[in-house]
């Protein structure tokens, strides 16, 4: 069995959205799932910390950050055509950056092997100076940084499996030759980045590994990608952490894209991302959750993908 840790807070559900395809529902049947599940027992049930200013600042102008602490307390409701706030939503976004920062220190310190963030607001689609898709701070980003600038990580590499494309993340490292990006996703789509050619530039050309998916692709498509694309790359680029953004849209379920994966397609990806882990970096694997909007396919597809992360 492996050392699993699972991150919630309640706090998480006081970003309101409704009505909004990302609101706090999702976090509600996720975590009912995961509470009845029969591994539940095997978890290491943790509680997040929020992130602090400068941590947030790895990734994110310090203008932008105050100005969304600004618009929260201010009552504001709507930063852009897609991405709702409310109160309480700079604090959790504080903790949902929190969360990645502080399973890294258990995954390093070797009182955990690998860990999920039930976390909302996602991240992956927000930029360093402005909001983005449902998105206020990048959480894997910032999670990367902190691996690099705190626990001095020379290698850390991002698989992006959300149904679209995390722009946000990919412009972060895109000419860092220290993180490689690489994402799943329906193309063209939303946000209309991550065509095949998008490789980094400067000295992180190279870094950056986009597997553009048509609409209608299915779990042979997606596994094939997986097993002869991004595991030789991830044995080529020797990480010494791997992180996932888990985005479980791609579910055929899903209302809001048109990929067509069944929720065991998700504990198959696991499966294989955790042996190569287990391979190159002592296991260590962190997954931070990003979309993912049909109740039952999310909550049943984070179930396999702990289940088989916790096996």
């Amino acid at each position: 069995m492996s050392k699993t840790g699972y991150f919630y807070n309640p706090l998480y559900l006081q970003h309101k959205t409704e009505p909004h395809p990302e609101n706090p529902g999702r976090l509600v049947a996720i975590d009912q799932k995961i509470r009845s599940a029969d591994f539940f027992d095997s978890l290491e049930i943790l509680e997040p910390r929020k992130a602090t200013l400068e941590e947030v600042a790895f990734n994110h102008d310090s203008d932008y950050i105050a100005d969304l602490d600004k618009s929260c307390q201010a009552g504001m409701l709507q930063l852009d055509a897609d991405t709702k706030i409310s109160l309480k939503s700079y604090e959790a976004a504080l903790l949902a950056a929190g969360a990645g920062i502080t399973a890294i220190d258990k995954i390093l310190d070797g009182e955990l092997d690998n860990a999920f963030c039930a976390v909302r607001p996602p991240g992956h689609h927000a930029e360093k100076n402005h909001s983005m898709g449902f998105c206020l701070f990048n959480n894997v980003a910032i999670a990367a940084h902190y691996a690099r600038n705190t626990k001095n990580l020379n290698r850390v590499l991002i698989f992006d499996w959300d149904v679209h494309h995390g722009n946000g993340t990919q412009n972060s490292f895109y000419t860092d030759s220290t993180v490689l990006y690489s994402s799943t996703h329906q193309y063209p789509f939303y946000p209309g980045t991550g065509d095949q050619d998008e490789t980094g530039s400067g000295d992180g050309l190279g870094t950056t590994l986009n597997f553009p998916m048509r609409a209608f692709a299915d779990d042979k498509a997606y596994l094939d990608v997986v097993e002869n694309r991004l595991i030789p790359a991830i044995f080529n680029f020797k990480p010494e952490l791997i992180i996932i953004s888990a985005g479980f849209d791609a579910h055929i379920d899903d209302p809001l894209a048109n990929i067509q994966l069944s929720t065991d397609c998700f504990g198959q990806m696991t499966a294989l991302i955790k042996q190569a882990a287990n391979e190159v970096c002592q296991g260590r694997l962190l997954s931070m959750l990003e979309g993912g909007y049909d109740y039952q396919a999310l909550s049943d597809s984070v179930h396999v993908h702990l289940q088989q992360l916790s096996a």
